[in-house]
């Protein structure tokens, strides 16, 4: 089969190849293993939507492209670099596209000449430990809970006191929740690039979860752990976004990104402020990289900050 009849017919798999074998990011350098899974994501993810609009890498053109972005932006939070990247990898395949003459032009190249890459990457956002305890009480259990309230307080300490991902939270499954037992933690299976991890459950989420465990227990372990309400498919991130929302406003926390990653963050430096290091706590998020620990560890107050001289005294 011809280069052009690969990426016609069987495009997830070219670009995969092409990933291994071609192509190459900043510097000309091949990009790592982990990107590799990451950028074929983003492909997977694009080639739905041409699939969706029935045209193929040929034929697609800017109001393709244009509905695209605009699902991206709907779907995305906020200060996130989300669209950014996506631009960087459809305007790097198109202009391989056109390289080998699948493409005339490169739909992609308008986009990427007026889009910026941001010089500092955005503050973390995160709950302060005040904060933080305000949301692990309002997650707790309450006598008049409706089926709905008892999944969304469990959705969020699940978040909270686990610190997985949006990702990993929709796809959990029934048996990888243990909240009895002398040990109770959430196991993670493998997922490329990140490896099966066990997290304890931190106390204050355990009551919760525990409840809403209780109200799926004859469901079957590989069952979805939070399915969507109507489908029983995997919850959207939309969806999961809309859970929350509310939960941080009920606790008067607003900031420009009011998604799953302020419980994700709020986690980590809870870890950190605990004294855990960085390894510890990438560890535990089931990162390669220590960077997002590091630059949460900068937000950490000083020795020197009055208010740090106050506690201790």
């Amino acid at each position: 089969m011809d280069d052009h009849s690969l990426w016609l017919h069987h495009p997830a798999d070219a670009y995969r190849l092409w990933q291994r074998t071609e192509a190459a990011g900043a510097a000309r350098k091949p990009f790592s293993a982990r990107s590799i899974v990451q950028h074929s994501a983003m492909f997977d993810r694009f080639l739905r939507h041409l699939i969706a609009h029935r045209v193929n890498l040929a034929t697609f053109g800017p109001d393709t492209l244009e509905a695209f972005f605009v699902n991206v932006d709907n779907r995305c939070a906020p200060g996130t670099t989300t669209r950014l990247r996506y631009v960087k990898l459809l305007d790097r395949l198109c202009r391989h596209l056109v390289k080998i003459g699948l493409r005339e032009v490169n739909p992609a190249f308008e986009y990427a000449c007026v889009q910026v890459w941001p010089e500092d990457e955005p503050e973390p956002l995160f709950l302060e430990p005040e904060a933080d305890g305000r949301l692990q009480a309002y997650v707790q259990p309450r006598s008049d809970d409706l089926p709905r309230n008892i999944r969304n307080r469990a959705i969020v300490a699940l978040l909270l006191g686990t610190g997985i991902a949006s990702a990993e939270l929709r796809a959990a499954c029934v048996g990888e929740l243990i909240t009895d037992g002398p040990r109770p933690e959430l196991r993670v299976p493998e997922r490329l690039p990140r490896d099966e991890r066990r997290i304890p459950l931190m106390g204050f989420a355990l009551p919760p979860l525990a409840r809403y465990r209780a109200a799926v227990r004859d469901q079957a372990g590989d069952t979805l752990l939070f399915p969507a309400p109507r489908t029983g498919e995997i919850m959207s991130d939309a969806l999961l976004q809309k859970i929350v929302r509310p939960a941080l406003e009920a606790i008067a926390f607003s900031a420009p990104d009011m998604s799953p990653r302020v419980l994700r963050n709020t986690y980590a430096r809870r870890q950190l402020l605990a004294g855990r290091s960085n390894e510890h706590v990438s560890r535990l998020l089931g990162l390669v990289s220590q960077r997002t620990v590091v630059r949460l560890r900068a937000t950490l107050p000083t020795v020197t900050d009055p208010l740090c001289v106050a506690d201790a005294t």
